[in-house]
């Protein structure tokens, strides 16, 4: 098994109203397949000057900074460039999760077949008004898993979609959704929950570095407007809140800017 290393960076900071700056948590990891991410944050188009492309949801999300925020910003100021990332792994296909897509033509992208399908090729008609499509309009590269995959772990189940990587079906927040699991080694089990938990207090008192965190009411108000099916999401809260109670686990929601800020210099 490789060592992977994993950074966490913010993918897509926005500034709504009523709640805490929102940042989307994006894992940046170093493979042997090259540099994987998980999720992407929003892309260049999205952020660029008089850009349309998020339509009127912009105005309620209210993104934060330019090219320099998008992961492509990001890497290219460390000197790097797109055809470094060589795949992504997607939670979802919601506009602040896989806006990026488009600025990794090349990536393999690794989503669930039900998310796809909503996203894509079967929208029903809530799914018509959550997604961009504009987003997906350059043709990604998709690597689509099907059904709950192989036991995993905790009674869960999951595809490894690359060595040390496994999408783990979690469907509430959206049809398809999945959570991210990624082997780091020495350094633990890093679970990307995407928005299958927005409030970090949802899995325990502390965040990641002894914090203690508190509930976000409106953040957890608005994870039950936007989700589909709210008994899901409490069963996804419960399973979580398991993984993040064992030793070596690190669960990370992708909306609470008290756990990005506790991973992001470690």
């Amino acid at each position: 098994m490789q060592d992977m290393r994993v950074e966490h960076l913010d993918g897509a900071p926005m500034a709504p109203p009523l709640t805490p700056p929102l940042p989307a948590h994006v894992l940046l990891c170093h493979t042997d397949e090259g540099l994987v991410l998980v999720d992407t944050g929003f892309g260049t188009l999205d952020v660029a000057p008089g850009s349309t492309r998020l339509g009127a949801i912009r105005h309620l999300l209210r993104p934060v900074g330019g090219r320099e925020t998008t992961i492509l910003g990001q890497l290219e100021a460390r000197g790097l460039s797109a055809e470094d990332v060589t795949h992504v792994v997607l939670t979802h296909l919601d506009l602040d999760h896989a806006g990026g897509l488009s600025d990794f033509p090349h990536a393999t992208v690794h989503t669930t077949a039900d998310e796809h399908a909503a996203a894509i090729t079967s929208p029903d008609l809530l799914d018509r008004q959550r997604y961009v499509t504009a987003q997906f309009a350059h043709g990604p590269r998709f690597a689509l898993h099907d059904g709950p995959g192989d036991r995993w772990r905790d009674d869960l189940t999951g595809h490894e979609v690359l060595p040390g990587i496994v999408l783990v079906p979690m469907p509430g927040h959206s049809r398809g959704h999945a959570a991210v699991a990624v082997d780091a080694g020495e350094r633990g089990l890093v679970v990307h929950a995407g928005d299958a938990v927005f409030d970090a207090s949802h899995l325990g008192p502390l965040a990641p570095d002894g914090t203690p965190v508190g509930p976000i009411r409106t953040l957890r108000a608005y994870e039950m407007i936007v989700g589909r099916d709210r008994a899901r999401i409490r069963r996804n809260h419960a399973e979580l809140a398991r993984l993040s109670s064992q030793d070596g686990v690190t669960v990370v929601p992708a909306h609470d800017l008290r756990v990005l800020e506790a991973l992001r210099g470690a």
